[in-house]
């Protein structure tokens, strides 16, 4: 990717942009356009193909997940554009399900959808392009984990295991409904938590598509730290260690594992199943955030409160973007 996006830096100089305070030049969650002292824009997008079966929920997920984005940088939504690939043929009645799913999720997050743009193709597909807002001098990145850092994850992982249950038909209802609860979460109120502590925290995003481990080494890659994840510490959604163990994983783990496991150091005696699910891409999945150990306890305390599922994962050294699986 980076190979592809270098005729754009070429042609779009960070020298010739100062307000563009995030962008191609240091790539991040979002880009983030400077428009005075105390106000910026952020801009991200994302879209796919259902990721389970009911077209509302499928519509609520898409929504979630492209929302994320602006949380993931500490901002806050203020309006989305539906992005739609709709098959020639297919109910239509079926859209206006997926649309009023996003609706419903980007009304919860306070925003307003104003528009969008519709083609035509041979699989549904939908999600949002999102503007936010951030106080520029409250801009968390990938960047800036600092050693003895906790690492705090605010969702459970396990989706990419039980969403393929899911399309083969075996996973169980109770599991179904549970993980499509956890996609459709905004992570809304832990950013604002975030927010309240933000002098306290040093790096941040979401884990999607590159699975814990691969948005792990981002953040330390980025932070020049080591990121140690306790694998005990890890929590699941109910039925995705059932599902590991049954290798139900999808096609997206293996191409994680391939490119990101160069970086990673894991115990000789960790069973295969358990190391594939820390390569299991998410949807829609919770926020990575490295926190002053000092403000930490109270941090957590504060996401907990709030009904957020967080946990402490692991804490940061200095290094050079490397993960030890503990």
């Amino acid at each position: 990717m980076a190979q592809v996006l270098q005729p754009l830096r070429n042609t779009f100089s960070a020298d010739d942009y100062p307000q563009l305070l995030l962008g191609l030049a240091s790539p991040d969650d979002s880009a983030v356009y400077k428009l005075t002292d105390d106000r910026a824009i952020i801009s991200t997008t994302d879209f796919f193909p259902p990721v389970v079966d009911d077209p509302y929920h499928f519509g609520a997920i898409a929504a979630a997940n492209a929302l994320s984005d602006v949380y993931a940088m500490g901002g806050k939504p203020l309006m989305a554009i539906n992005l739609v690939a709709y098959p020639d043929g297919l109910d239509l009645a079926i859209l206006t399900d997926i649309m009023r799913g996003g609706a419903d999720k980007v009304k919860e997050a306070g925003a307003v959808i104003a528009g969008g743009h519709t083609v035509t193709d041979k699989e549904p597909k939908y999600g949002l392009a999102v503007t936010g807002e951030v106080h520029p001098d409250r801009i968390f990145t990938k960047g800036g984990a600092q050693d003895g850092d906790w690492l705090i994850l605010t969702k459970p992982l396990g989706v990419g295991v039980t969403t393929t249950a899911i399309k083969r038909d075996i996973a169980k209802q109770a599991h179904i409904d549970a993980v499509i609860a956890g996609m459709a979460h905004l992570n809304k109120t832990a950013s604002e938590i975030a927010q309240q502590h933000h002098t306290a925290i040093n790096a941040m995003t979401d884990i999607t598509g590159y699975a814990l481990l691969g948005h792990g080494h981002e953040m330390a890659h980025l932070s020049n730290a080591d990121f140690h994840i306790i694998i005990d510490n890890l929590h699941w959604y109910d039925g995705a260690l059932d599902y590991a163990q049954q290798d139900i994983f999808p096609g997206g783990m293996h191409r994680n594992r391939d490119y990101f496991s160069q970086w990673v150091t894991a115990p000789d005696d960790l069973p295969s199943w358990r190391e594939y699910l820390l390569y299991d891409p998410q949807t829609s999945g919770g926020l990575l955030i490295a926190v002053d150990a000092e403000v930490a306890p109270t941090f957590l305390a504060d996401l907990q409160s709030a009904g957020e599922s967080a946990q402490p994962i692991g804490y940061v050294t200095a290094g050079t973007g490397k993960l030890i699986i503990e």
